[in-house]
């Protein structure tokens, strides 16, 4: 008798896509239309609701990573390495959108694209340092050697996300402190659409993590089959 398919995965999946959906639009409305446009600045300073949230969703995957390939290296467990590898490739993602939407808010706000202040600079390091673990495992097929040298890779990506969260307070770079405990001296109906943004695009990074994660665990399925078979002499007769 077949065992029947667990539908948590694609419930949740779902559930999370339908809310993703719904709040977009309300983001979109809240972040160009309610919220205010800053006077020194202009429009461009709504590159800002689209830069802080990414950079946060670019934290949880890459905690993600680094907390899923610590468990890897304990317990040894295909899930695992599983989400972790899907949570780099979603925080890469999502570290390309900060390095992307930085410079441009920066040409606005510094008159450069790029100054190697303490956050862009710990930010590009972090970055190189999840993008190594992308290639090291894109080399063939990642054995297990592969797999515990580029999770010691995601832990140390994971020790200089720290840096880039407390550097403009550490060495006083020029780039804002954005997010403070007062609100960082932001109107309210900014706050409210920065919000809006905030929930969007945690709810995005998880859906990403979670589809990322099924299509890893289905393509470790298919090598397993294909080593079983193999090993059997199943694919010699193929034509």
């Amino acid at each position: 008798m077949k065992k029947e398919r667990k539908p948590g995965l694609s419930k949740t999946v779902f559930a999370l896509s339908l809310f993703c959906s719904l709040v977009l639009p309300l983001s979109l409305y809240a972040i160009f239309v309610y919220a205010p446009i800053e006077k020194s600045m202009g429009v461009v300073q709504k590159i800002f609701y689209f830069h802080v949230p990414s950079a946060y969703a670019m934290y949880i995957a890459f905690i993600s990573c680094a907390v899923c390939s610590s468990v890897y290296l304990v317990k040894r467990e295909p899930r695992w390495d599983a989400v972790s590898a899907a949570s780099a490739e979603v925080g890469a993602l999502f570290c390309i959108m900060v390095l992307m939407t930085g410079p441009l808010w920066a040409r606005k706000a510094w008159g450069v694209y790029w100054t190697w202040d303490p956050r862009l600079t710990t930010t590009l390091l972090t970055g190189l340092i999840f993008f190594s673990y992308l290639v090291l495992r894109s080399f063939g097929e990642a054995g297990e050697v592969e797999r515990r040298f580029a999770a010691g890779l995601a832990i140390l990506g994971a020790l200089n996300l720290p840096l880039i969260h407390y550097s403009v307070q550490r060495w006083r770079g020029t780039h804002p402190s954005v997010i403070t405990g007062q609100g960082g001296g932001l109107d309210a109906r900014m706050l409210v659409a920065l919000s809006i943004a905030f929930i969007f695009f945690s709810a995005l990074v998880i859906l990403l993590i979670l589809v990322r994660t099924h299509t890893e665990l289905m393509r470790q399925r298919l090598r397993t089959i294909e080593a079983e078979a193999t090993d059997r002499g199943l694919l010699e007769n193929l034509p």
